[in-house]
């Protein structure tokens, strides 16, 4: 079983499903509304420990009833929750628009992860222990640098989603290992519109990169090789939301168990055919019998 810590977010996902999300100023009506414990950082411990992984969470949720459920939500799929601060305040929140053709639109209200702003005495010392350290951009971004280069301190891999998209200073990217950004966040990150493009620019920077292209699957870039893209199963998508953390999640843990980067990123994109095919973040997130099942099919 590999060892893996996030350092992320946690937010509650307020979820409402409509035919078509609505324009500037357009009203519409939602077909339904969901509350689901999410954030990217939480999301990508789920998942990675659904998958089989030994996960643990650095993060903080408010005193708020939201706080309760999200931290119920992740030690009931198997996350040690040991280092996920309660600070005074609301928990985070992300407000999610979800169309009949499974797209999404998202607003994040950072709650109490705007907190977690450094990284807290024995946090280094988790982050040791692990095998892989996954990072994303919801929680400010000192507290991102510190736990990356603690990781690189103690060489841990570290595994960055660059999401939200921003401009990322150097600091962060000479700790990071791999880069995984979805083709927007790639176009952001190099100002390349095609995914080879900016993979090979990103190289740069980083040693690996993941640029995931949704339905097409995924494209692998490595220093000295020519990109190579895995593809993804065929499959209807209901909701796309988590999909992304999903497959970060279950590729940190075949990475850990050794597996060759193509079979990792075939097994991580089985795991995400899952999720889409099912409504909601964490919740539509498989097990690994599932994912070992979509895999082999």
């Amino acid at each position: 079983m590999t060892d893996i810590v996030v350092l992320g977010s946690t937010n509650m996902d307020l979820v409402t499903y409509v035919e078509k999300a609505p324009q500037r100023g357009e009203t519409v009506t939602g077909r339904e509304f969901r509350t689901i414990p999410g954030g990217k950082g939480a999301n990508q411990a789920i998942a990675a420990a659904r998958a089989g992984g030994d996960v643990l969470m650095i993060g903080a949720v408010g005193n708020d009833a939201y706080g309760t459920h999200l931290r119920s939500t992740l030690e009931h799929s198997g996350v040690d929750t040991d280092d996920l601060r309660t600070v005074e305040g609301p928990s985070g929140t992300a407000h999610i628009v979800v169309d009949d053709e499974g797209g999404n639109a998202i607003v994040v209200v950072p709650g109490a992860n705007g907190t977690l702003d450094h990284l807290s005495p024995g946090d280094e010392g988790v982050i040791a222990s692990a095998d892989t350290l996954l990072l994303q951009l919801e929680i400010p971004l000192p507290a991102v640098v510190a736990g990356a280069q603690a990781a690189r301190r103690h060489d841990v891999r570290t595994i960055l989603t660059p999401s939200p998209a921003r401009p990322l200073p150097a600091e962060l990217l000479t700790a990071v290992d791999l880069l995984v950004p979805n083709e927007h966040e790639a176009t952001t990150l190099t100002g390349r519109t095609d995914p080879r493009e900016a993979a090979t620019a990103l190289l740069d920077r980083v040693p690996e990169v993941v640029v995931t292209l949704g339905a097409a699957g995924s494209l692998y870039a490595t220093r000295g090789a020519d990109p190579v893209t895995v593809p993804a199963p065929k499959v209807t998508a209901v909701d796309t939301t988590g999909a992304g953390d999903t497959f970060v999640g279950a590729l940190a843990v075949a990475l850990g168990e050794g597996r060759p980067m193509p079979d990792a990123l075939a097994w991580a994109a089985a795991a995400a055919a899952l999720s889409v095919q099912r409504a909601g973040a964490t919740v539509s997130m498989p097990y690994r019998p599932e994912i070992e099942a979509r895999y082999a099919s």
